[in-house]
C-alpha cells in the first residue's frame, strides 16, 4: 500500500436484531466499548504525511542501475509515494545498460516505465561535434568531457516526463557539484513547470554507512566492492572522456596511482614508433579517419582507441566549480584531444584572421556557458549560431603525429576553401602578386596613433619641466662654518724644512 492510499472502512453485512434482548446486548457492548480506552480504528491506516505534500504524481530518475540510484528509487517510492519512471541512458560510459531494467522491475517498476536508449550518436552529433566547432576549453585546459553530457540527459528527463505525463525529475547529483545545476538549469529551460527532486539535497543519508543500511533494510543488492569501501576516487565516463575526482584525489599535491587511468597508456609506455593519422573535414567536423568515412559515435571512438594507444590526452586539474570551490579532478580524454588539435589545424587555413580571433575572444564565454549548465540558453544558442556560420569553409584534410602523449599537426589542406596562397607568402620572387613597397604606406598608417601618441607625450614632458623648477622647495639654511682644525705639529716642521 502506498502512502497516499487510505483504508477502506469494512462494511456491516449482518442484518439488524430489534428484539429487546438485542439491544440490551448492543447498549452492554456500547458501555464496555465506552469504559475501554481503545484507539480510534481509523488512526493506524491514516496515510503517513509525504514530501511535497503528495503534490508529485509521477516522477522520472536518471537511473543507473548502480547503487546510489536504486537507493534513491526505493527513498523516492517510499517518500513521495509517487509513482517512478526510470530512465537509463547510454551515452559510451563502457557498462552494460541492460541490467538496469531488471535492477527496475525487482523494485516494482511497470515494464512501461522503463527507458533503456542508446544516445551515443545524439551525443557526439548534436553535443560534441558543435561544442568541438568552438574549440571549447574551460579555464584553457578542461574539454568539458563532464558538462557537455548533461544537457542531454537533462533533454532525455523532460521528454520523458511529457510522453509518460511525468510532473517531476530527480537525479544523484550531489548538493556539492556542478552537475545539479546542469540537469536543474536545462530541465527548466524545456518546461518550466517541472518539479524537480535531488535526494541529496533532502536526505539524511549523507555517510556511506547509512546508505548501506538503508540500502540492507529494504533488500537492494550490494557489491562486495562497494560494502568494502570501493574505488578510492569516483569516476564519471562517456564517450568523451572519464573523469576522476574525491577521494585520495582530494589533495591537489597527491600524484595518482599509474593503474588509476582507464583510457590511455602511460606515455612513457606508449609505441616508440609515430602514427600518423589523416581526419577528413565537412563543415568543422570530422567524417572521415584515414579515408574510411564514420558516424559521429564511431569517429569518437577510433580516435579514443588511437589517442588512448600514444598515450594522449590526460590531464590533472584544480578547476573552479560554478558554485564557488575549487576541486581537483582528473580527465582522460584522448579522441576529444585530437579533434581540438585537428580542427584548429584545418581552420588555420580556411577561415579569416577576424573570424579566428573572433572566435578566440568568444571561445572562453561559450566554454564556461557549457561548464556552467547553460546549454539550453538563448546566449550560448546565439554564440553556436555564429560559430556554426564560420564552420560553412572548414572543409579538407589534416595529417597528425601521434607520439608518446604528443600531437603535432604535420600536413593540412583543403582543395576547395584554402586561404593559403603560396604565390603571395613565398619568400622567393612572386612575379609581381605582392608590392613589398606598399608595406611601407601600411606601416605608417598604422604607426599614426602610436607617433600621435609619442609626440602628445612628449610636449607633455616638456611642459612639465619648469613647473617642477618652480616647484623646488627653498633652499635650506647654510650650514655655519665649522673651524678647520690646527694643523699638526709634524706637517708645520715639514714645512720650514723647505
Amino acid at each position: 500500500m502506498s502512502n497516499n492510499a487510505k483504508a477502506k472502512p469494512k462494511s456491516n453485512s449482518t442484518k439488524s436484531d430489534s428484539t429487546p434482548r438485542a439491544a440490551a446486548k448492543s447498549a452492554n457492548k456500547a458501555q464496555a466499548k465506552a469504559a475501554k480506552p481503545v484507539a480510534a480504528p481509523a488512526a493506524p491506516v491514516e496515510a503517513q504525511p509525504v514530501r511535497g505534500g503528495g503534490s508529485v504524481k509521477k516522477v522520472v530518475l536518471a537511473y543507473s542501475g548502480g547503487l546510489d540510484t536504486s537507493i534513491i528509487l526505493k527513498w523516492l517510492q517510499d517518500e513521495y509515494g509517487c509513482e517512478v519512471v526510470t530512465f537509463t541512458a547510454d551515452i559510451g560510459q563502457g557498462e552494460e545498460i541492460e541490467p538496469a531494467r531488471a535492477k527496475a522491475l525487482k523494485m516494482g517498476i511497470k515494464p512501461e516505465n522503463i527507458f533503456i536508449e542508446d544516445l551515443r550518436e545524439e551525443f557526439v552529433r548534436d553535443f560534441v561535434f558543435p561544442m568541438f566547432r568552438a574549440n571549447a576549453l574551460y579555464e584553457g585546459e578542461y574539454l568539458l568531457g563532464t558538462s557537455i553530457a548533461r544537457p542531454l540527459i537533462a533533454k532525455r528527463l523532460i521528454e520523458i516526463a511529457k510522453k509518460t505525463k511525468g510532473d517531476a525529475i530527480s537525479h544523484g547529483a550531489t548538493g556539492k557539484g556542478n552537475d545539479q545545476v546542469r540537469f536543474e538549469l536545462g530541465a527548466y529551460a524545456l518546461m518550466p513547470g517541472v518539479k524537480v527532486i535531488a535526494p541529496w539535497r533532502e536526505w539524511d543519508l549523507l555517510s556511506r554507512e547509512k546508505l548501506l543500511a538503508y540500502a540492507d533494510k529494504h533488500g537492494i543488492p550490494v557489491d562486495f566492492k562497494k560494502r568494502k569501501g570501493g574505488a578510492p576516487y569516483s569516476m564519471d565516463a562517456n564517450l568523451l572522456h572519464i573523469s576522476y575526482e574525491g577521494g585520495v584525489l582530494e589533495d591537489p599535491n597527491f600524484e595518482p596511482e599509474a593503474n588509476m587511468w582507464r583510457l590511455t597508456v602511460s606515455p612513457e609506455k606508449a609505441p616508440n614508433k609515430p602514427e600518423v593519422i589523416e581526419l577528413t573535414y565537412a563543415k568543422g567536423d570530422v567524417v572521415a579517419i584515414n579515408g574510411v568515412k564514420m558516424s559521429p559515435a564511431q569517429v569518437l571512438t577510433k580516435l579514443n582507441e588511437l589517442g588512448g594507444k600514444h598515450g594522449i590526452g590526460r590531464l590533472d586539474k584544480v578547476e573552479n566549480r560554478y558554485v564557488g570551490m575549487k576541486s581537483r579532478g582528473c580527465y582522460e580524454t584522448p579522441g576529444g584531444t585530437i579533434l581540438l588539435t585537428g580542427h584548429r589545424a584545418i581552420e588555420s587555413i580556411t577561415l579569416d584572421r577576424e573570424v579566428l580571433s573572433l572566435k578566440d575572444d568568444l571561445m572562453p564565454r561559450y566554454a564556461r556557458l557549457v561548464y556552467n549548465g547553460y546549454w539550453f540558453s538563448p546566449e550560448r544558442e546565439l554564440l553556436q549560431g555564429l560559430i556554426d556560420a564560420s564552420q560553412a569553409t572548414v572543409n579538407g584534410t589534416v595529417k597528425l603525429k601521434l607520439y608518446k602523449g604528443t600531437i603535432m599537426c604535420v600536413g593540412r589542406d583543403s582543395k576547395t576553401d584554402s586561404l593559403f596562397d603560396a604565390k603571395i607568402s613565398t619568400f622567393d620572387d612572386d612575379g609581381g602578386a605582392y608590392n613589398q613597397a606598399d608595406a611601407a604606406g601600411f606601416i605608417k598608417l598604422n604607426a599614426l596613433r602610436l607617433r600621435i601618441g609619442a609626440n602628445v607625450k612628449a610636449k607633455r614632458d616638456a611642459a612639465a619641466k619648469p613647473a617642477k623648477k618652480a616647484a623646488k622647495p627653498a633652499a635650506k639654511p647654510a650650514k655655519k662654518a665649522v673651524a678647520k682644525p690646527a694643523a699638526q705639529p709634524a706637517a708645520k716642521k715639514a714645512v720650514k724644512a723647505k
